[in-house]
């Protein structure tokens, strides 16, 4: 898919996330793994800020997304939070950033949709620090054999209509990236989603 389409289509769902801000289905999840953030925080894929009410630790926050309209949602909600936000538009895939610099990075709910997603994982391993973490929340292929074949059904329609991939093995590029170590796994509903706690390769 061309790249600006499919930034185009993420744009034409910033007012439902925004909506969300107020009733988060997701919200449970997110305070699953979310809280255990800490420091200086690179968020890719930030949307219109979700996750932003679970952070507990945070001295700073770095927020990048490739659709300017989920960073304007985002940006009317930021001032309510005590700790410095900067939103950037930026493509996770080609984005630069310092090694070593963040203690975190956090991804929710966006591996979906990557082209090269153990790419992006081995960006994650050079741009957090030696001892930092990397925490994901993300949608895949479920445990369940019957939801697989529904979600490898569905998923070429899921992909054209919303951009977002529905039988993706999360934990599996995780294993693949040469710089990340898995470090905790848990699953929920059926397998579907991902909770990933990982860190830099030593």
């Amino acid at each position: 898919m061309n790249k600006n389409a499919h930034i185009r289509k993420f744009d034409k769902q910033a007012k439902k996330y925004e909506r969300m801000q107020q009733k988060d289905p997701t919200a449970k999840f997110r305070k699953r793994i979310i809280p255990d953030a800490e420091g200086e925080v690179l968020e890719v894929a930030i949307g219109t800020g979700l996750n932003l009410p679970f952070y507990k630790n945070v001295t700073a926050l770095t927020g990048i997304d490739f659709s300017r309209e989920m960073l304007e949602a985002a940006s009317k909600v930021t001032a309510r939070y005590p700790y410095s936000i900067e939103l950037k538009q930026a493509d996770v895939e080609t984005a630069t950033f310092e090694e070593n610099r963040f203690d975190t990075i956090v991804s929710s709910l966006s591996f979906c949709s990557y082209e090269k997603p153990v790419e992006v994982l081995n960006r994650f391993g050079k741009w957090c620090k030696p001892d930092g973490k990397i925490l994901m929340l993300e949608h895949g292929k479920s445990t369940n054999r019957l939801l697989r074949g529904l979600q490898k059904g569905i998923d070429p329609l899921a992909y054209k209509m919303i951009g977002c991939h529905q039988d993706r093995d999360i934990l599996g590029y995780v294993i693949a990236s040469e710089q990340l170590e898995v470090v905790k796994v848990e699953r929920a509903l059926a397998g579907f989603f991902y909770f990933i706690w990982a860190r830099p390769r030593k």
